[in-house]
């Protein structure tokens, strides 16, 4: 059995969360029930992330069951949470029993707070990736989806997160089951306009 935690906080980038969740949850569904996905917050109360869109966890950080997968989530809000002792102290107690630690966009910035990025390869959203340098604490990559460092895994902007997630489910069942999880969530990007360099 896999438990997925995925953390939500004020101001946290709603795609960063949305996007593992939607795998890890499909990833249990598909399980037939041995797999579990969990939202995590610092209490089960409201949350209102960076667009607006405000959701509920389903359980409290210090109720939350041991964890497999651990996945970060960033956007401005991670700025409070990187000063936030109480989150970063459960992160460093959550993150030091998972299998995968794991984080999306500037997430990464809390994985290195905490620890576990330091001196490590990781990645962040382009638009960070300088900010994250500056640390001095990590190699940041960019021009990459995500990167894995032992069993460190951080992805890049937003929708990166969905790859990150599916790896993550191929890693802890098999690449095979990770793809029925793609299939099931009709995960196969065809974007009608190519990003500029």
């Amino acid at each position: 059995m896999a438990v997925y935690g995925v953390v939500v906080f004020e101001e946290a980038e709603e795609l960063d969360f949305v996007g593992p969740w939607e795998v890890f949850s499909a990833a249990a569904a598909l399980s037939g029930g041995e797999d579990q996905a969990v939202l995590l917050g610092e209490r089960v109360a409201p949350v209102r992330c960076a667009k607006g869109m405000t959701v509920v966890p389903q359980l409290a950080l210090t109720d939350a069951p041991g964890l497999d997968v651990l996945c970060v989530p960033g956007g401005e809000g991670r700025r409070a949470q990187q000063k936030n002792e109480v989150f970063l102290a459960w992160l460093r107690a959550a993150g030091a029993r998972a299998t995968w630690v794991t984080s999306v966009c500037t997430g990464a910035f809390l994985l290195v707070e905490a620890g576990f990025a330091a001196h490590k390869r990781v990645t962040t959203h382009w638009s960070r990736i300088d900010e994250l340098r500056e640390r001095g604490d990590a190699t940041v990559v960019e021009g990459v989806r995500f990167v894995r460092d032992g069993n460190v895994v951080t992805a890049a902007g937003v929708s990166a997160g969905i790859d990150m997630a599916l790896w993550i489910v191929g890693q802890m069942r098999t690449p095979a089951f990770a793809r029925s999880v793609q299939r099931y969530i009709e995960y196969d990007p065809a974007p009608p306009y190519a990003s500029e360099t």
